[in-house]
């Protein structure tokens, strides 16, 4: 229950960084645009975010003839899971990585590479498959997918607030002068970074409950681990065209980076997943 309130309260921060932006560039009207932006855009995100991050992969759907064991290993994690029969998706990509999408567990997708099927052994796919299962019964993809698009929001909000500060346009208080500009260039620098740990808060809280999730589907977590493992080395010696808006959908990251960059990944470090998995 403390992951959802915590998740819940992240959303709320950033719906409110949203207006507060809004707010400061144009005051009660900016306010309300960025309220109505902010309607518009989750609700694009809601209904078509599937289909495009589906299409950004070329991912190919496949039944019980294309791909039958795979088809059949979904069928029966999605029986145990209680949610119903997503659809399956192959991604023509050796780099081995895996993602769930869909607004809702009655529309939900589930798509996996090429690299994934030949490198896990049967466990090690199903702990996989089941993770992602689990992200679909928790909704977290409709979760991170809004706490995506608020988070680009707020950054494009932020631009256009640096350019009115710069400029000397947005909203400014006659007594503060010139130190309302400067208030606004501040917070159009601080809002994208405040924007940006919220959503790796959201995201990293998401993937652990998935994890636990994921195991309790399985069965047992030792397949997750083993997998996890695998996955971590074998991406960053083939790391997958992925893009960075998309990222944090992925059971491992599929961008390569060095410690630096990891410091500001959408997951949590394997190392920490693995313990923890193998604690329950």
């Amino acid at each position: 229950m403390s992951n959802v309130l915590r998740t819940t309260v992240l959303l709320a921060a950033l719906t409110a960084l949203f207006l507060v932006i809004g707010g400061a560039i144009g005051g009660n009207q900016g306010l309300f645009i960025a309220f109505v932006f902010a309607l518009l855009m989750n609700f694009a995100s809601y209904w078509f975010s599937d289909k495009i991050i589906l299409s950004m992969y070329r991912a190919r759907e496949v039944g019980l003839h294309e791909a039958p064991e795979l088809y059949r290993l979904v069928q029966r994690l999605s029986q145990r899971s209680g949610i119903p029969m997503p659809r399956v998706y192959i991604i023509p990509s050796d780099a081995p990585n895996a993602f769930a999408t869909g607004r809702n567990p009655q529309h939900g997708a589930l798509a996996v590479t090429e690299g994934i099927l030949r490198l896990l052994d049967e466990d090690e796919l199903a702990g996989v498959l089941a993770h992602e299962l689990g992200h679909i019964r928790n909704r977290d993809t409709l979760i991170m997918t809004v706490a995506a698009t608020l988070a680009g929001a707020i950054t494009m909000l932020a631009h256009m607030a640096q350019w009115g500060a710069i400029f000397g346009f947005g909203r400014r208080d006659n007594e503060e002068g010139g130190g309302g500009m400067l208030s606004l260039l501040f917070m159009a620098i601080l809002a994208p970074i405040a924007a940006t740990l919220i959503q790796l808060a959201i995201s990293r809280s998401r993937e652990y409950f998935a994890d636990s999730t994921g195991a309790a589907i399985a069965g047992a977590p030792s397949g997750l681990a083993h997998a996890l493992e695998k996955l971590h080395y074998a991406s960053q010696r083939l790391p997958m065209e992925a893009n960075p808006a998309t990222a944090h959908l992925f059971i491992v990251n599929p961008l390569a980076g060095g410690s630096w960059v990891n410091l500001f990944s959408t997951h949590p470090p394997i190392e920490e997943r693995i313990r923890r998995l193998r604690q329950l």
